[in-house]
Parts: structure tokens; sequence; C-alpha cells
């Protein structure tokens, strides 16, 4: 190759992101090293596996949606300068080839020696069953997200000398937290620990034992003994693991006397209750569980005058990390899949108490799949455009910029292939295949062009357009822009009315429906799409007229709250709340349902699909009031990526007195809230204290600026505590 020629695809390569990025050596000794994949495939893999464990009475209910397989070859590749030689371990899943300076490493050795100086390393590895992986490991050499990955390499010179790529482009690698060569990827675990029952009672032929709240994990005998066959009937309630013949989960063991006498059961369950039947000739002399569980900081607080409001953050703060395991779940009994809407809002509700970022990027990775889209996610319409949404709130609440552009390729064939699903007025209406879900809710029109699908497709525009701005994509920025106008546009002259001061909820056949439901009106009101004038309408004509359809789940409660907080109505949020949540803890729940209406008595409340215990007693969409606890009353939300600039607005919504932390990518924001003072600190960005006060109100630090009546501002700078007097309004 002529020299010219080599420098031009060189740098063809460099900026096209094709080739490892060149590192300094003091960079190199930073970083330790972890296991690496291609980005995506290791999520795609694991979340397969995750979602075929459901069980129905042994029936395994694998997802209703496409599987994606990872790539079987992938090539690995890295630059770099020793300042002296380096003893490398290498370490795979799956066989191998080694290049050192394109020059091939006979055999697929387990250790090598680099001399000083410059050197390229690939690495091409194959495996069908798994996820092609490695860890590389030297004093210089180490695999970690520095590194770069491509499923296709294929590089070719025009006539003109001008370098081409027919095959993928290389991109950085995927990690997790894969630490140690003998921690391989493929056989990740969650951690268990030791749970115990806090009652046993015998009930017909079997023993019940109660755990004392819902649960999730492995099922032990210890002492047991015999040859026969054991039965294990699981429920979420007493009722169901009563009811061996309608439970929805169980297992049958068949003993042939040779088991160890602590035998752990195959296959984790959801339960707070089990019922155990055995042959008399099978005996134990107790059982406990392993409890199951994502290992996850808890570091978003909140506490209030209020012991219930306490209580019910307590247990949603355990319905959100029951769900919260190798993905977002929707529920730990049934699905036990990844639905792009339930995850949405684990999303919302992680920010405000793990922050745990990769768990978000994971889920989005795993929902998306690979090429070609065929459908939509999930197969559902709005969850396809839930993705997007989450993508844009993601950038919001963690800045990560490198995300968006690693993956921007993929949200492009996502939005392509919804583009190309559009009628012929721009609009989204259901074709074959799809599945508009908005809620479960009696009689609501899914047919033609729904105004809430319309919302969320042009809030998915603008987070698009948003990505291709970082990504460096300046003409697909400008036409998603303009598509994202234009439909918004199209929105309120086909939809808005006048008359019920609400945007209206369906045309067919091109004739707007007279009727008005919640959905797209809420989403309207926090999307911010509205007027103030028309955020006033819909106030008054939607969210407080009782004649309006009801919403019963707290999947799109959690949006009616959202958008009566961002109203101003937070004492009667609080009020909604305590009824809510509080009668399922009235109920006995331990932690939060899937569904709950107040018109249901008795084993009611544990049907759903037309089955006697359908319903999910721990679904992670049962767990919004950590977000609404922690965005409104908090009042801490972020106004720039990643935090650097935020807004604080406590409101106590009637309460004597709040308290609590919201996580940041870097540390906490604490905030302290009385009738009569307002305590604040953080550790980053630069924030706005913005609150109301029926006095003047001073300061410890800082400058209190006037910004209308009763309404008053302080700039937050960080690594301070700030101290404001003031009267709050009841």
């Amino acid at each position: 190759m002529h020299y010219k020629i080599y420098i031009i695809l060189l740098i063809s390569l460099i900026s096209s992101g094709f080739l490892g990025s060149y590192n300094l050596v003091a960079q190199e000794k930073k970083h330790e090293a972890t296991w690496i994949w291609y980005p995506g495939d290791y999520e795609i893999w694991l979340s397969n596996k995750m979602q075929a464990r459901r069980t129905e009475r042994e029936a395994v209910l694998p997802p209703l949606w496409q599987y994606y397989s990872p790539y079987p070859l992938v090539t690995f590749q890295k630059e770099l300068e020793l300042p002296e030689a380096d003893e490398v371990s290498v370490y795979t899943e799956g066989s191998f080839m080694l290049l050192i300076d394109d020059v091939l490493v006979q055999g697929q050795p387990q250790r090598f020696t680099l001399a000083a100086g410059k050197h390229k390393i690939v690495f091409r590895v194959f495996n069908q069953e798994t996820v092609p992986s490695i860890f590389v490991n030297g004093t210089y050499l180490k695999s970690d997200n520095t590194w770069m990955a491509t499923h296709e390499d294929k590089l070719w010179i025009d006539e003109n000398g001008m370098p081409h790529q027919s095959g993928t482009p290389w991109i950085p690698v995927g990690i997790w937290n894969f630490n140690a060569p003998p921690n391989k990827p493929s056989e990740f675990k969650l951690p268990t620990e030791p749970w115990y029952a806090k009652k046993s009672e015998s009930v017909g032929t079997g023993h019940l034992f109660d755990f004392g709240k819902e649960t999730f994990g492995y099922i032990r005998f210890h002492g047991l003994q015999g040859k026969g066959k054991v039965a294990l009937y699981y429920g979420e309630s007493k009722e169901e693991a009563i009811d061996s013949l309608k439970c929805e989960t169980l297992d049958y063991l068949k003993l042939d006397g040779r088991q160890t006498s602590e035998y752990t059961v195959e296959g984790s369950k959801a339960f707070r209750y089990v019922q155990v039947q055995s042959d008399a000739t099978v005996r134990y002399d107790s059982i406990s569980m392993l409890y199951e569980y994502l290992p996850v900081d808890y570091r978003g607080e909140f506490k209030s005058s209020d012991t219930l409001l306490n209580k019910i953050w307590e247990v949603s703060a355990y319905t959100l990390h029951l769900n919260t395991r190798e993905f977002f779940l929707d529920g730990i009994k049934r699905d036990r899949w990844v639905w792009s809407g339930d995850a949405h809002q684990s999303y919302l509700m992680n920010y405000y108490l793990f922050f745990d970022s990769p768990t978000v990027r994971r889920t989005l990775l795993a929902l998306r799949g690979k090429e070609p889209v065929t459908a939509h996610i999930n197969t559902i319409m709005d969850y396809s455009l839930y993705w997007f949404v989450g993508i844009y709130d993601y950038y919001l609440y963690t800045g990560d910029e490198d995300f968006i552009k690693n993956f921007y390729p993929r949200m492009q064939s996502l939005m392509d292939f919804c583009l190309e699903r559009r009628n012929e007025n721009g609009m989204l209406s259901p074709l074959p295949g799809d599945w508009v879900f908005i809620d479960w809710a009696d009689g609501l029109g899914k047919t033609g062009e729904v105004s809430f699908e319309q919302l969320l497709f042009a809030r998915s525009l603008e987070a698009i357009a948003l990505c291709a701005g970082i990504a460096g994509d300046q003409a697909g920025e400008k036409e998603y822009t303009a598509l994202a106008e234009e439909l918004r546009t199209k929105l309120f002259d086909v939809f808005w009315s006048d008359e019920k001061k609400a945007l209206m909820h369906q045309r067919v056949a091109g004739k707007v429906l007279d009727n008005v439901t919640r959905y797209a009106n809420m989403f309207g009101i926090f999307f911010d799409y509205f007027t103030e004038a028309q955020k006033k309408g819909v106030k008054e004509e939607v969210l407080l007229n009782d004649d309006i359809q009801q919403i019963t789940t707290p999947y799109m409660r959690f949006y009616e709250l959202e958008a009566l907080c961002a109203m101003g109505e937070h004492k009667l949020v609080l009020d909604e709340v305590r009824s809510y949540w509080g009668d399922m803890l009235k109920l006995g729940a331990t932690s939060f349902w899937e569904k709950y209406d107040p018109s249901e008595q008795g084993s009611e409340h544990l049907a759903m699909y037309g089955r006697p215990y359908g319903k999910s007693l721990c679904h992670a969409w049962g767990a919004s009031p950590i977000y609404l606890f922690g965005k409104y009353y908090l009042g801490v939300k972020p106004t720039a990526p990643g935090y650097n600039k935020y807004v604080i607005e406590p409101h106590l919504g009637g309460l004597k007195w709040i308290e609590g932390k919201v996580p940041t990518p870097k540390g906490e924001i604490s905030v302290s809230c009385t009738e009569r003072e307002i305590r604040v600190s953080s550790v980053e960005g630069r924030g706005n204290l913005i609150f109301r006060s029926r006095v003047t109100p001073s300061t410890n630090r800082g400058k209190i600026k006037y910004l209308d009546k009763y309404k008053y501002q302080i700039d937050i700078d960080p690594g301070y505590d700030y101290q404001i007097k003031y009267k709050a309004f009841k």
C-alpha cells in the first residue's frame, strides 16, 4: 500500500471511530481489566435467558416478541504504546485468533509478552453458545472500555485510492462488572442470602410457610430425607398458595432418595407463602429460602411528618428493588419480562432511589435488540415510543453522551421503522401486528389515530433530534426537529377542542370522535405542550372532572398524579396517594400491585385476566411515589444534562415537614423543609432553590432574588449548606 493511501486510511478510520483511540501510558495504568464483548450483545443474551425463565404451573412461557442473538464472531482491537515489556494473560469465552502488529500468533496462547513500543492487538473470538468475550490482563495492556469491537470488518480501496467500509464500524466495547477471570459473563447469577419463614401452619394435607412479605428466590429444604414426591404451591397471597389447583406457580419434585439433605429447589419464584405437600415417605426438618437480589445502594431518601406516607415510600422502594434485577422487570411473578412501558417508569423511579445507570442501559439495549427492525418493541406501538422517551430522560439525568453516540444508529433504525408506518396524514395508526396498549381500561378506543400515540410520537422525534445533535448528525437533527414540529402542529389542529378544553381521544375514518380521556391530556401537561390557558382548562375539565373515565392502574395513576403535581395540586395528590396506596397497605400489601380497584372486595383483588390469581401483587409501576416524592415534594429535578444545572422547589403539600436526599451522578442533593425553614446542600452542579414565602425570607449565605409575588430564588453552589428562614403558605 502506498504511504499516502495508508495515511488517508488511518485518518479515515480514526475519525470514524473504527480504530481504538491512542492512549497515554498513564491512562493505561488507571484502568482495571474487565471482561469485554460486542456492545449490546451480552444484554440481549442475558435478557433472552432471563425472560425464558417464566413459568406457570411448570409450563414455560417465553416472551411474545422476537428474540435476537449475539454475533457469534467478534473482533476486538486495541492500540497502545508500552514504556517497557509487558507480560499479558488471556482469558476468553470462545475460541480465538490473536494478531499482534498484524502478525498471526500460533495457537491460542494463554500468555504472551509484548516488547516496549507501539503495538496493535487484535482478537477474533468465536462463540456460538454464549457471547464472544475476552479478559486481557497485563501491567499496561488490559481489556477495558477503551477497546473497540466490530462484528464485520470489511475494508477496501477504490480505484482512486480512497478507503471504504462495507461492513460495520468499530465501536467501543460493552462492559459491566465482571472484573476477574473466574467471573465469566456467561456464568452470571444474582447473589442470594438466607431468609427464614416468619410462621408456619398445617393446611389440609400440607404445611403453609409465611415469609412475612413478598419476596423472590429459591426454596431450601433442611434435613431432607426419603424417596417420593413433593409439591410446592407458591402464592403472593395466602389464598393462592392454599389453592393447589389454581395457583399460578408451582414445583413438582421427584426425589430418588439420593438428594442432599440440604436441598435447594431449582428455579427462583416470587412468593410470600408456599404450601408444601409431600409423600409420607419424604421427611424434612424445616424449610427456608435463598432471597435473590441485585445489589444496589438506596441513595434516595424520604421522610415526612406523615407516617403513612413514610410507609408508602418504604414499600415503594422495596417494590422497585424486587423488580430491579438483571433488568427492570414488570412484575416478579407475572410476567417476569422486560416491557418498555413498565421499564420507562422504573427508569424514572430509579433516578430518585438508586440512580443505577447500568441497569437503565442494560434494559434499553435489551429492549432495542438488533437489526433489522421488524416489529414495535414488545409488539406495542406506544412501547417503541416510550423507548425513545426513556433515552431522552436518561441523557437528562445522567449526561451520558457516550451512550448516545455509540447507539445512535440503533435509534435511527427504530425511528425509520416508526416513520415508515405513518399513514397518509403523517400520523401513527395501528397496522397488522401492532398492539396499541395505552392502559388496562374498559372500552378504551384504540383504533384509527389516537391522540395519545401522536403525542408520544412527537416526543420521540424530539428525543432523536437531540440524540442526532449529540452524535454529530446535523442533517438528522434538522430533519427530526422539523418532523416533531410538524406533528405537534397536526396534533393540536386535529385533536384540540376549544369547547371541551382538552385533546380529544381519537379520530377514525377522518372523524374526530366525541370522547375525552385523561391520557394525552395529562402527558401534554408535563411534556409542556400546552399554553398556560390550555393547562388550566385541562386541569379543570379533565384531571379534576369525575365524569372523565377514571384510571384504576398504578401505571397510569403515575402520570395522572405527576400532571396534577405539575399543576400545583400537591395537597390533592398526597390525599390521593394516602387513599390509593394506603388502601393497598390496609389490605395487607407488602409490595404494590399491578392494579387496585377500590370497588373490588376480598379475593376479587387477586384476580385479573380471567384468572383467580392472575394479578401481580408486586409490580414495578406500583412504586411511583418514589418519583413523585423526589421530584415534586423534595422538588429536585435536573435542568441540564447530568445535573450540571438543577432546580430545587420543595412543596409541603399540607405536611408539617419533609426531608430526604435525591441522588445525582456524583453525589446527593439534600433537602429539608418545614413551615419555617428550608435547608439544602449539594455536591455538584449549579442549582436554583425556588420557594414561596408569606414573609420576606432570609438566608445564611447567597443572595435571595425576588421573582414574583411571594416567589423567591437562591443560587445554590456545591459544597455549602444553605439555611433559609421563611413562612410557608398552607
